[in-house]
């Protein structure tokens, strides 16, 4: 698969789990059933899976790692925030109102993550 491939493969994903992310949110907050559903509960994880294998495969082929380019560091811990953020707004929040500060959270750490693939800088453009 070339390089252009795996970007496209890689940009893909990363729309579909943040819309998919959203979609969860919005359903935790009226507390549809339809969070239960099977195949809500893989697909994500599905399209997770993907986006990290085209990440981890595309720092590979272009050589560039994360803890020797700042950018790319700066996404590594965004990512880990909006995991920690995204499973307290989801699944362990004990409160509504904690789920909904956390869901917020995820949604700054996505797209501060976004902000970063495309400056390649890991500085908020304030």
């Amino acid at each position: 698969m070339s390089y252009l491939a795996l970007k496209h493969l890689h940009v893909t994903c990363v729309v579909l789990s943040g819309l998919g992310f959203l979609v969860r949110g919005w359903w935790m907050l009226n507390e549809s059933n339809w969070l239960k559903a099977r195949l809500v509960r893989i697909f994500p994880h599905v399209v997770d899976t993907l986006l990290l294998g085209s990440a981890l495969t595309m720092a590979y082929l272009s050589g560039q790692y994360p803890f020797a380019q700042g950018w790319l560091t700066a996404k590594l811990f965004g990512l880990l925030a909006y995991i920690a953020c995204g499973t307290m707004a989801l699944k362990r929040g004990k409160t509504k109102r904690t789920r909904v500060i956390f869901l917020c959270l995820a949604v700054l750490s996505y797209a501060y993550i976004v902000s970063v693939a495309l400056t390649r800088s890991p500085y908020i453009g304030w």
